[in-house]
């Protein structure tokens, strides 16, 4: 039974090509999701409702039912400690699944390098080299896979950078709002 080098090559791309789709979904997930929180964050700290449905909402309400029935201070800062938790949670969601691609994405772009080159030399052991440009061209095709890889690391990396900064900004902002409701809670 002997490997079938091209076949492997070719799931190589594939498995590259799917990469992209997935950075690109999350992509416009997190953008989406990222939006609408912070939207509703700074709603929050301007003294208006968030939409129930936002994960401030779900952080929020919380505290406000604690407040309203005159919670103890150890109370609320367990409700507030385990809000920002489930916030942060959500924040981070899939972000995994990017640092994952950027750092598997040129490993298997060089893994299809690699298959590219072996089935170029296995055609070039089978007939020898009376076309060079044949050659040429399945050395370009298995150096595609290498520059795929890099190029989807560099796309997911983008994303995974702004998506990182962006957690950063909204969780700065959750702890505003959970001050804003420990501070009222401290001056009953």
């Amino acid at each position: 039974m002997e490997f079938n080098i091209h076949l492997l090559h070719n799931v190589v791309f594939y498995l590259l090509y799917a990469m992209a789709a997935v950075v690109t979904f999350i992509a416009i997930e997190r953008i989406i999701f990222f939006t609408f929180t912070i939207r509703q964050a700074r709603l929050c700290l301007q003294n208006a409702a968030p939409s129930p449905k936002s994960v401030v909402a779900d952080m929020v309400t919380p505290l406000q039912n604690a407040e309203n029935r005159h919670a103890s201070r150890h109370q609320m800062e367990d409700l507030a400690e385990s809000g920002y938790i489930k916030v942060r949670t959500q924040l981070v969601h899939h972000l995994w699944a990017l640092d994952t691609i950027v750092t598997a994405a040129p490993l298997l772009g060089l893994v299809g390098t690699i298959f590219g080159i072996i089935d170029t030399f296995a055609a070039l052991a089978s007939s020898g080299i009376s076309d060079p440009s044949a050659v040429s061209a399945g050395i370009g095709t298995a150096l595609y896979a290498t520059a795929l890889g890099i190029g989807i690391a560099l796309y997911g990396l983008i994303f995974y950078n702004l998506f990182q900064n962006r957690v950063e900004r909204i969780s700065d902002k959750i702890k505003l709002i959970i001050l804003k409701f420990s501070g009222a809670q401290a001056s009953v």
